[in-house]
């Protein structure tokens, strides 16, 4: 029995030396340039790493990868666990525009992390270089660009000595609410989480069989536990092929997803809800022509809400592609349960559950709250008043609790952090629960999940989702696109335009416009407060309007709603209509 994923990786390299785990699309696009991998090449250059690692004494140290998209930080991800060395998947620098985020990013995860060692691309190793005045960390951490290690070094690897409770690769969480921890993924969590992945999404051995062992296609970020976890190490732990390209060239042109999808016919593929919409947006008559997606098998949707309205649109439009609506397969997880904690039934469309006018919903524009799945074999999820600590009845929202052997060790060197989220105690229940700080009602057994535990807008007693107020926004003015509005609220009494505003709690929208729009702010504005009135019952305090992509996010995309509301606050926001700070 595989006590890790470096003997299953072993086993492939035996047992199927040439069957292709990985191929890149080098420019995103199936008749481009495509670099492949075989199972036999993998297995020689991730010990390649390894040795090296080994050979200077890091076992049991922390590398942080810096790897821009492709084939390179999938050598050095396995590399380093057969190295026994503990990986820290990290973001480079790229371009101006990113340089001070992702510096900043990266000073705290290299102390954090208290990283020996920087594994990077050729190119991003040179970069660095010129950033050492920004980064004095460096002087005292080796960085090695890992495609330049001779690949006989694999000779000399040594098995490493790997239990279940070995840390396997720290993965620090988005920080949507909070500063970045690392989460402590153990091999046993990664082997449970995998499991649960290949049981929720049916890739067996039949289907496995039925696709030529085609399961993935992903442009997802392989530093996000979602592109990792999912497309690359569940393609590992099956012994699959997966096909990846950049999440760049996706969002350039998201026509080469559904091209890709076309091209290799994958069983599974998916992404966060916006990726969806940004498909609607470029499906032209001509594009579903040129499309078969009848083999898609399981649409994985997860890491952000799920929008009905989304669900919806796609099914409609896609089919004439032959889409199926029973493959739309939304999905819940987190980094803290290593991904994946519930999701779908194969072949079976996605609940979708009408608001009622009293439900958690009421008064969405979207209409209905999506079902998330059930959670996976040997997974636990309860719905708990955090306060009591007592578990809610069917169809009452509080927050999401997890318990099993896919949730993580902890937070790393964060002793109060860990105790806090990951040491929760139920009446009724033995064990310890995990705290996701996410809010949702089961319903038969099925997960729906409805915001933010923190994130949540309490005014006059009632409760507000703040992504239902950002839908409504979105769908208010054609210029305000999917994913790129904040809602919040600050106290009657706090900074901003009101002066003398009555005292409690007030909602405020901020949301991204592009250039060509300013003229339109006052309509725009207007559009906004109307929409949320009518749907939310709510007058808005303020709408301010943005430049693009100001509005802060987390590295897998999600919008940091606290962050967006501290720079309201503070009066930091990059106003629409007056010019883009440099």
């Amino acid at each position: 029995m595989a006590r890790s994923l470096v003997d299953l990786l072993t086993a492939h390299g035996a047992h199927q030396p040439d069957r292709i785990a990985y191929r890149y699309l080098v420019t995103g696009d199936c008749d481009g340039e495509t670099q492949e991998v075989s199972y036999g090449q993998l297995a020689r250059r991730s010990r390649a790493v390894a040795a090296w690692l080994q050979e200077r004494g890091l076992a049991g140290s922390r590398a942080m990868l810096l790897y821009p998209p492709g084939l390179e930080f999938v050598d050095a991800f396995l590399g380093c666990l057969a190295a026994g060395v503990v990986a820290v998947p990290g973001i480079p620098p790229q371009g101006r525009s990113q340089n001070h985020r992702a510096l900043t990013r990266m000073k705290r995860l290299i102390a954090d992390a208290d990283a020996k060692v920087i594994l990077g691309g050729r190119e991003v190793v040179a970069g660095l270089g010129a950033l050492a005045q920004h980064l004095p960390e460096l002087d005292h951490i080796p960085c090695v660009a890992t495609e330049d290690l001779p690949g006989d070094a694999a000779g000399s690897w040594r098995e490493p000595d790997l239990d279940a409770d070995s840390v396997a690769f720290l993965q620090y969480t988005s920080g949507s609410t909070s500063a970045p921890r690392g989460v402590m993924v153990t091999h046993g969590n990664l082997l449970d989480n995998e499991r649960l992945v290949t049981e929720r999404m049916g890739h067996t051995p039949d289907a496995l069989a039925e696709y030529r062992h085609e399961m993935f296609v992903s442009w997802l970020p392989v530093y996000h536990d979602m592109g990792l976890i999912g497309p690359v190490l569940n393609t590992l732990y099956l012994g699959a092929t997966a096909t990846l390209f950049s999440p760049l060239h996706f969002l350039q042109r998201p026509q080469r997803w559904l091209t890709a999808l076309t091209r290799y016919r994958p069983h599974t593929s998916g992404g966060p809800n916006f990726a969806y919409e940004l498909c609607l947006k470029h499906a032209t008559p001509d594009l579903l022509d040129s499309l078969d997606l009848s083999a898609w098998k399981v649409a994985f949707n997860g890491a952000e809400p799920v929008r009905a309205a989304t669900v919806r649109r796609f099914t409609e439009t896609f089919g004439a592609a032959g889409f199926r609506r029973e493959a739309l397969y939304p999905c819940y997880g987190l980094a803290e349960a290593t991904l994946m904690v519930t999701g779908g039934s194969v072949d079976t469309p996605p609940t979708l559950l009408e608001a009622d006018g009293s439900g958690p919903h009421a008064g969405a524009a979207d209409a209905a709250a999506v079902g998330c799945g059930r959670p996976g074999p040997g997974l636990t999820v309860v719905i708990a008043d955090p306060e009591r600590q007592e578990e809610l009845p069917d169809g009452e929202v509080g927050e999401i609790w997890v318990a099993g052997a896919s949730v993580a060790k902890g937070y790393w060197r964060n002793a109060l952090a860990t105790r806090e989220t990951f040491r929760a105690t139920l009446t009724g229940h033995e064990g310890r629960f995990l705290r996701t700080g996410d809010l949702g009602f089961l319903r038969d057994g099925e997960l729906f999940v409805t915001g933010r535990l923190k994130d949540l807008i309490v005014i006059d007693g009632r409760n507000h989702y703040p992504q239902d107020l950002e839908l409504s926004a979105e769908l208010s003015h054609p210029a305000l696109r999917p994913g790129c509005t904040a809602a919040f609220s600050v106290d009657g009494g706090a900074a901003g335009d009101a002066a003398g505003a009555p005292e409690g709690e007030q909602p405020v929208v901020v949301a991204e416009v592009p250039a060509e729009a300013a003229g339109e702010a006052e309509k725009i504005v207007d559009q906004v407060r109307s929409a949320i009135g009518e749907a939310h019952g709510l007058p808005v305090r303020e709408v301010v309007l943005v430049h693009p992509g100001t509005i802060p996010k987390t590295s897998s995309g999600k919008i940091q709603r606290r962050a967006t509301r501290a720079a309201y606050l503070e009066g930091t926001l990059a106003l629409a209509g007056e010019p883009a700070a440099r």
